[in-house]
């Protein structure tokens, strides 16, 4: 197998505005819903998180020490729109131009993302994307953003349309905190897909240079007993749940009957109707092909069996092992215990679920153009050496390495696949998660703002230093 990677491979790290910035209310920045869900529900808030508003130089100089040559950003978009539409907030714009602008000095290139999971708060409480005059404001904020920001160079619509559809409407651990409700989340899902629809069309109506793309978490769904037609269908149903579903939105440009006959059986057990026109299809059609790459979030794959009993889904926030459960009805249910490494939040480690997904574009979406898997990483209860200032993450090293080599695989097989963003370039708020899942290559120590690189740091420097992996 090639140990290689491509020449002009990105060895990149990956942000989100609200996990990382901090300044949520303030320097003229509109709420967001989890400002709100956070105090009413959580013990911690976004505040400071990593400070990124002011240490994003020390951050992007790091970048430069670490051979790190991009990143993934996201513009808030209550930052730019305090509600979403109508007056801008130039202390925002100003920020984004400070900071693409340190990006360019320091040869990191900015991957912008316009949404990741932060909705502004007045547009969230009139139904966020269930709302479809909130397609419009997105597309208008899109708009500003491609003409405003020029020295930006790729941009990406959505971060996970599948994961807030699911923390959303499924889960419940994303505002609005509802469970279960299948047809606002297979709405949901579809409406984000129009609204990325048009925003591709005004990126090419304008002609504005550079590439667009979505990016889509892809976990991999597998039955436990192949040999089981109702674990298989379970798998299926869940496949179309979380990728299938929104895939077809964005290459097939329609949703193709095996998909719809998924999506008709988990309504017709759960309840709901999706409502899908032929203004929908049209859009969707145009971009299918307009799309200059996809990015994958990978994080672990999930073993399927069946489950006719009722909902339930217990959502491990604090990272104790064994507490996670998931069972749909109707659908399938989500088997923690079996012979593959897991993570204190139960996450299966199964790097061969990322070279199967990517197989998975290749056979059945062949006009994905080129892929960068935009997300990958290890989430752990880091422990911080004070004599050396240091986290020696082995088991990170082992994660980024394996999952690495899968990239290398998928190469081999034909995958055009031009670069890999760690999540995350340094620790930050971890959504339902709080601050104890730590991701990043550099410590943050929360209380100074400091940062420290850890072990995987060093590591990962080396290997981008001889791309290649001994």
């Amino acid at each position: 197998m090639v140990k290689e990677f491509p020449q002009g491979f990105i060895f990149g790290g990956a942000t989100a505005a609200y996990q990382a910035e901090g300044v949520t209310q303030s320097e003229g920045k509109g709420r967001v819903a989890w400002d709100t869900y956070l105090e009413e529900n959580y013990w911690y808030t976004a505040e400071p998180a990593s400070d990124f508003y002011h240490q994003y130089p020390i951050d992007l100089k790091l970048c430069e020490e670490f051979g790190i040559n991009g990143i993934r950003i996201s513009i808030a978009w209550s930052r730019i729109f305090p509600d979403g539409y109508g007056k801008v907030n130039k202390a925002g714009v100003e920020f984004y131009h400070r900071l693409f602008k340190e990006c360019h000095k320091r040869h990191v290139e900015p991957f912008v993302t316009l949404h990741h999971f932060d909705t502004p708060e007045v547009l969230h409480k009139n139904g966020d994307f269930l709302n479809r005059e909130n397609i419009d404001y997105f597309v208008d904020y899109a708009t500003f953003c491609f003409k405003e920001f020029e020295e930006v160079n790729y941009w990406t619509t959505f971060n996970e349309i599948g994961p807030i559809g699911d923390g959303q409407y499924l889960v419940g651990k994303f505002p609005p905190g509802i469970k279960y409700d299948f047809e606002k989340l297979f709405q949901s899902h579809h409406n984000m897909m129009v609204a990325h629809a048009k925003a591709v069309a005004v990126f090419r109506k304008l002609g504005i240079s550079g590439e667009i793309g979505i990016v889509h978490a892809l976990p991999t769904k597998y039955p436990l007993n192949k040999d089981s037609a109702a674990d298989v269908r379970a798998s299926e149903l869940e496949d179309i749940i979380h990728n299938k579903f929104i895939l077809d939105a964005t290459y097939l440009g329609e949703y193709s009957t095996k998909t719809l006959n998924g999506v008709n059986e988990i309504l017709s057990i759960n309840g709901g109707k999706l409502s899908i026109t032929d203004e929908d299809l049209e859009i969707l059609r145009f971009a299918k092909d307009q799309n200059d790459f996809l990015g994958i979030n990978y994080y672990m794959s999930d073993w399927m069996t069946s489950h006719d009993g009722e909902n339930h889904i217990t959502h491990n926030s604090k990272g104790e092992k064994g507490a996670s459960l998931y069972q749909l009805k109707g659908i399938g249910q989500r088997e923690y215990n079996v012979d593959i490494p897991r993570t204190e939040w139960d996450w299966i480690i199964y790097p061969q679920g990322l070279v199967d997904q990517i197989k998975r574009i290749q056979v059945d979406y062949p006009n994905y153009n080129k892929i960068y898997i935009t997300e990958n990483g290890l989430g752990f209860k880091d422990h911080f050496d004070e004599k050396n200032k240091t986290v020696d993450d082995k088991e990170r090293i082992d994660y980024i390495k394996a999952h690495l080599e899968a990239v290398l695989e998928a190469i081999d097989q034909g995958a055009n696949v031009q670069g890999y963003f760690l999540w995350s370039l340094m620790d930050v708020f971890s959504w339902s998660n709080g601050y104890e899942k730590r991701y990043g290559l550099f410590y943050v120590d929360f209380a100074t703002q400091l940062r420290y690189p850890k072990s995987s740091a060093y590591w990962f420097k080396k290997v981008i230093e001889q791309n290649r992996l001994d």
